[in-house]
């Protein structure tokens, strides 16, 4: 079931792994049932004797336990009314607790899920017949409805008749999109002169009846660990939203993330309309691309995992299901029923599974080499970090010794200044982290960690820094937990300047993940009891200040996309407090940058506002926020026309300007810049290959989408983009100072 996990990527994205985490042991996700009670009540003592806070089950937790299972499986307030919610509450909530600890959390997680199941079943029926009424003719759309575009925050439905109008409204603007939708794709291909991709399209009503027919086979496909690990997360989710329950199938997909690979053939799959999966992306180098036989565009509708004759049928199936059915282990061949891109033919495909690096999850870098006035050049790096990974079964992959590689390399070639990028950079590893930190500021403290008791530690790096230049570190909204803890070491240190939204994530907690095998009775089954990952230290700077709910400040704010959306610890629910303990002894604060700050500021400042592309973020962040403040969508289409219309002129206007001066900025970049690519493959080569275009740096051959071709939009050079190139100048900027 993919609902709650899609739920938890979204949070998760922030997880700190501590050193002892890498013990935890791989479980296998070929199973006869587990034996789940034990699980639980296993589950259960973990989260109460080792989560940060030591609170016990109490009457006032199983109302927040049973909060946390509907927010879960009806995050968007869909299938539950407030009449359904007090009725749950009464026939469940007394309960809750005591099931888990007494050997009934089978039989209450079925319950519960019943419960949601026939909910939600029952609405997507109902969906169905709307839709089915509307094959005669569509609405006309003309009446001054509208519709909440997010219903999360807003009150439950009191009843099933206001539910039932918040579901034709949720069904109107399906429809009414599509239609807007197709219309758009329809005028742009004509003022183009090219082919309508939209009439290569099933009909709206079609179309959107198979959407709701994955949904029904979402809910329907949930089996008895889908279940369970739904219950427990919504435990765990309300003691913090960073501690969690992963069933055995989420567990080495947790794996995977943490590592940056995988086992599998290399394809990005992608859930279609028509029920099939389809292949949007094949990785370069990877077995699939070894194999030849499956081509981009194919679509799967059924695989045989064991290669034992055995084929499962995925058509509707959740995409987190037939990721895993297609994962497994290596060298053992995986069979695939495909239908050509092209057509009906149906064929048989069969690939040997291996190790897959997840190449855009490793740290990677470039060198710009620029010209300066009198003829000299000067080398900038920019290191990209998406993620402190670290393979947590073995510890072959670990991302501090990747950047360790990277800026040994960047020293040969004399770069002078580094930005390193750590824009989306959910976290990972605490260890891996404290050893970053000490390439950059050498020997010290790099964090202090909290426990429940009120033990304080500072956690320290030895040896001499690697690299020794000037600094920009840019984060945004979704830089949390160790990102929070590298930036701000930086920034306690004096280290580096940071750049971009106006601060970080806001998370200030260190998980373990604990293998729950380690807790079942001696004689209980061991299969399948996957892992907590409960919250046990919370982090503070160096400086005494915690990054929880705050983040890491940035001392230059750039106007990033990032910056229009509600992101943060805060918009979480069961969410810890902010806090704050003294400031750790044994470092010295460089105070340059405090004293050049200003001066750096007013410089970029001056330059953002002369930067067109910059301005225009501004606009689109003023424009996004307005959206989400309103949180209303028109069901009149002639004021969404109108709305539509306004945007594209804007989109278009914008288009014009940049084909003009990204031809002259490509032209003087090519005068005065030059990018070398300098990915872990590059790492030895004599000579670091040059990028000219996008490709370049592409790890996977993707799939082109149709309408992205009637786009006029065009790409920034240099593969550069605009917040990297205002972060080099302030690169630029320090190292003309004194």
């Amino acid at each position: 079931m993919n609902i709650p996990f899609l739920n938890r990527l979204r949070n998760m994205g922030t997880m700190v792994v501590s050193a002892a985490a890498a013990l935890v042991s791989c479980t296998s996700v070929g199973y006869a049932e587990p034996d789940f009670d034990s699980i639980s009540k296993q589950f259960a003592l973990v989260l109460q004797n080792a989560h940060y806070s030591r609170t016990r089950f109490s009457s006032e937790l199983n109302e927040k336990f049973l909060e946390s299972y509907l927010l879960s499986v009806d995050p968007q307030q869909l299938y539950f009314t407030q009449e359904d919610v007090a009725a749950l509450r009464a026939r469940y909530a007394p309960i809750f607790g005591d099931c888990l600890l007494t050997n009934r959390a089978k039989a209450l997680a079925e319950a519960l899920y019943s419960e949601y199941s026939t909910r939600a079943l029952s609405r997507i029926s109902a969906a169905e017949k709307l839709l089915a009424s509307y094959e005669a003719g569509l609405p006309a759309f003309d009446t001054d409805r509208t519709t909440p575009r997010s219903r999360r925050k807003l009150p439950r439905c009191k009843n099933s008749a206001e539910l039932d109008q918040a579901w034709r409204d949720m069904v109107d603007d399906m429809v009414l999109t599509e239609v807007i939708r197709r219309e758009n794709v329809s005028r742009l291909a004509k003022e183009k002169g090219k082919p309508d991709p939209s009439l290569k399209e099933k009909p709206i009503t079609e179309k959107l009846a198979a959407r709701l027919k994955r949904l029904r086979n979402e809910v329907q496909e949930a089996d008895t660990e889908d279940m369970v690990a739904m219950l427990l997360h919504s435990v765990a989710r309300t003691y913090d939203p960073h501690s969690d329950y992963m069933s055995a199938r989420e567990e080495q997909r947790f794996k995977d993330m943490i590592k940056a690979s995988i086992v599998g053939i290399g394809a990005q799959l992608s859930e279609q309309d028509d029920g099939t999966t389809r292949i949007e992306g094949i990785v370069k180098g990877g077995p699939a691309a070894k194999n030849g036989q499956l081509k981009l565009g194919d679509r799967i509708i059924a695989v045989d995992s064991k290669n034992d004759g055995q084929w499962t049928d995925i058509m509707y199936m959740s995409i987190d299901k037939v990721v895993d059915l297609v994962r497994g282990q290596k060298n053992v061949p995986v069979k695939l029923r495909v239908l050509s891109g092209e057509g009906e033919e149906e064929r048989e495909v069969t690939i040997i599974r291996d190790e897959v690096p997840m190449s855009e999850s490793l740290a990677s870098a470039k060198i710009v080499e620029m010209k300066l006035a009198g003829g000299k050049t000067r080398r900038i790096g920019i290191l990209t970090l998406p993620s402190f990974y670290i393979d947590l079964d073995n510890g072959d992959v670990r991302c501090a010794v990747d950047v360790k590689k990277l800026l040994l390399r960047m020293k040969e070639e004399g770069v002078e200044g580094l930005v390193v990028d750590l824009r989306f950079n959910g976290g990972g590893s605490l260890e891996e982290v404290r050893k970053m930190v000490g390439f950059f500021t050498g020997a010290g403290p790099v964090v202090q960690v909290r426990d429940p008791r009120g033990h304080r530690e500072r956690l320290t790096v030895s040896g001499r820094k690697i690299f020794d230049g000037e600094m920009v570190v840019i984060t945004n909204k979704l830089s949390a937990s160790a990102s929070e803890i590298f930036a701000g070491a930086m920034a306690d240190y004096g280290r580096a300047v940071i750049v971009g939204d106006e601060s970080t994530f806001g998370k200030g907690t260190v998980q373990i993940p604990r293998s729950l095998t380690d807790y079942l009775p001696y004689f209980a089954s061991e299969e399948g009891a996957g892992m907590i990952k409960v919250t046990v230290q919370k982090f503070y700077r160096i400086n005494g200040a915690s990054t929880q709910l705050k983040g890491v400040e940035s001392d230059i704010v750039l106007p990033m996309s990032t910056a229009a959306l509600q992101l943060g610890e805060g918009e979480l629910d069961f969410v810890m407090p902010y806090d704050e303990i003294a400031p750790a002894g044994g470092y010295v604060k460089d105070t340059r940058l405090a004293r050049i700050l200003p001066i750096l500021s007013e410089k970029s400042a001056a330059r953002v506002a002369a930067d067109k592309d910059l301005q225009y973020s501004r606009w689109y962040i003023d424009y996004r926020r307005a959206l989400l403040e309103a949180n209303t969508d028109s069901l009149n289409k002639a004021k969404r026309v109108a709305e539509n219309e306004e945007l594209v002129r804007r989109q278009k206007e914008i288009s014009e300007d940049r084909k003009v001066r990204y031809a002259a900025l490509a032209e003087a970049d090519a005068a005065n810049l030059r990018v070398y690519r300098l990915k872990l493959d590059d790492v030895d080569c004599e000579q670091l290959p040059v990028i000219t275009k996008p490709e370049d740096e592409k790890y996977m051959d993707e799939m082109e989408d149709p309408e992205d071709a009637l786009e006029d939009d065009v790409d920034y050079p240099s593969t550069l983009d605009p917040i990297l190139r205002e972060s080099m100048n302030i690169v630029n900027d320090m190292l003309d100072m004194p």
